[in-house]
């Protein structure tokens, strides 16, 4: 069914719109895929906080080069489906290549990461990474250590004095012969 003049406007707007709060976009080739198939993938990154439309090439050329990225032409080419990755790039990522495990109809085309064209190869590295909760508990545990080193060290002086004042105060055990 044919999209009119007005829909496309609206379907360009709510893309871009989508661009502009997606920590991360992710474009796949899905070519033979199922809607079975598809349906399922969509849930797995739904879950992910992300979303995964099918949209025309040209459609998707231009709501990219709207919302300010540099399109290589090899990623809108072929069937192309769009992955928004609304809160954590690095989960959405490693929900995408975990839904597609095993389906050798969907490829990953290539994504972008704040207008950062990213590779295939990139975004499996990013899919790689932790997810956001746990790369914020290792920044804060990195962050936190040296000031409790420094707190130890501080507190080591006056630890050993009070040690040697108690060894003086405690009277001393027989010593048997």
């Amino acid at each position: 069914m044919a999209k009119s003049k007005q829909q496309k406007e609206a379907m360009l707007a709510e893309y871009v719109e989508w661009l502009g709060k997606s920590k991360a976009v992710v474009l796949v080739e899905y070519s033979g895929l199922t809607m079975k198939a598809l349906d399922v993938v969509r849930a797995k990154l739904r879950e992910a906080g992300g979303e995964l439309h099918i949209v025309k090439n040209t459609l998707a050329k231009l709501a990219l080069e709207k919302a300010g990225y540099k399109v290589p032409d090899a990623y809108v080419e072929k069937s192309t489906a769009i992955g928004f990755a609304f809160t954590d790039a690095a989960g959405f990522s490693k929900a995408l290549i975990e839904a597609t495990k095993g389906l050798e109809t969907i490829k990953v085309k290539g994504g972008f990461m704040d207008a950062v064209v990213l590779s295939p190869a990139q975004v499996k590295a990013v899919a790689d990474l932790p997810p956001l909760p746990v790369l914020r508990a290792q920044l804060l545990g990195v962050l936190q250590a040296p000031a409790g080193k420094l707190v130890r060290t501080l507190a080591e002086p006056g630890r050993a004095l009070a040690y040697v004042v108690r060894a003086h105060a405690e009277p001393a055990a027989p010593v048997a012969a």
